[in-house]
């Protein structure tokens, strides 16, 4: 079974109801119906303004959540005729499981919206984006390659953190983090060496279930016989699976390159450290692009997701 049978095949089983908040889009319009098609959850297509039934309750989620950015009803009432914020609102009401936004808007206000309706996921203060990178049977993580162009330590951490969770829900198998730099366990030295090296030891102390470390170049992280020589004892060279980039540089260029001179496919960006799913688009995404990641989304929710009653 391929990756994409096997993300669809679980998407069925899940049932989540997916959001598409702009349903004036052709394109939104034909993936509805191949979502619909597929089986892969309830779709509800979103044209105009917020059912009048929901909008007080939407106007309390954000005036709760930003009581500073909404001082009365009327800001959020405002900010609810952004389709996007709509949508978002209908997940962090509970109302919806997954969000499916950006194919007429920036990426911005994709996150935007996220953050003021739904909020990041406990213990992660920062969204980062990540790609999953196909070929054959093999499927790697990179992360950050769409969000934060030059992350701190913490944000380096909270992205190996959010990755690792989506790759148990997404790929199903286990995480293994390796942190990238152009050193490789003190072969050099600089500050964006230390950046990653910060990371690690923050990381190290929050304790998470899965296996990480840094700062590792990219063929110890990946290659067994490097790493055996680059980092012998290292707990993930030679087996990541995940692979966090120092920078936004870096990452973009890193996924391009292994796309287009690899060959492999890259799904993506997926959206990663938030409480409930919240997926953006390309503005030149397909129907069937919109599909992929619809589905994706949905794996991201977990068998519930955050916050939600078992």
């Amino acid at each position: 079974m391929t990756f994409r049978a096997s993300v669809y095949e679980r998407a069925r089983r899940a049932r989540r109801r997916i959001v598409l908040p702009e349903g004036g889009d052709e394109r939104v319009r034909a993936a509805a119906t191949k979502l619909e098609a597929l089986g892969l959850g309830a779709v509800e297509l979103l044209e105009g303004t917020a059912p009048r039934a929901l909008l007080p309750e939407m106007i309390r989620l954000l005036r709760t959540r930003h009581p500073a950015r909404f001082p009365d009803d009327a800001a959020a009432a405002a900010a609810l005729e952004h389709p996007l914020t709509l949508g978002a609102a209908l997940v962090g009401l509970g109302r919806a499981d997954v969000m499916v936004g950006g194919a007429t808007f920036p990426s911005g206000d994709t996150i935007r919206a996220a953050l003021w309706a739904v909020g990041t996921a406990p213990g992660i203060t920062t969204v980062s984006g990540a790609f999953y990178m196909v070929r054959d049977a093999a499927v790697l993580t990179f992360t950050d390659c769409a969000v934060v162009p030059e992350p701190t330590p913490e944000q380096l951490a909270d992205a190996g953190v959010a990755a690792a969770r989506d790759r148990r829900r997404i790929v199903g198998d286990e995480p293994v983090v390796a942190f990238l730099s152009y050193s490789t366990k003190g072969s050099a030295a600089g500050p964006r060496v230390e950046r990653v090296r910060q990371a690690i030891d923050l990381l190290a102390r929050r304790r998470p279930d899965f296996r990480f470390d840094g700062e590792l170049q990219t063929d110890a992280a990946l290659a067994t016989d490097v790493a055996a020589r680059k980092a012998p004892g290292s707990p993930v060279a030679g087996r990541a699976n995940v692979l966090v980039f120092p920078d936004l540089d870096s990452g973009n260029i890193g996924y391009k390159l292994v796309q287009r001179l690899g060959g492999w496919e890259a799904i993506g960006p997926i959206l990663q450290g938030l409480a409930r799913p919240v997926a953006d688009l390309s503005r030149g995404a397909t129907a069937d692009d919109i599909v992929d990641t619809a589905a994706v989304a949905v794996l991201q929710a977990g068998p519930h997701a955050e916050g939600e009653a078992e």
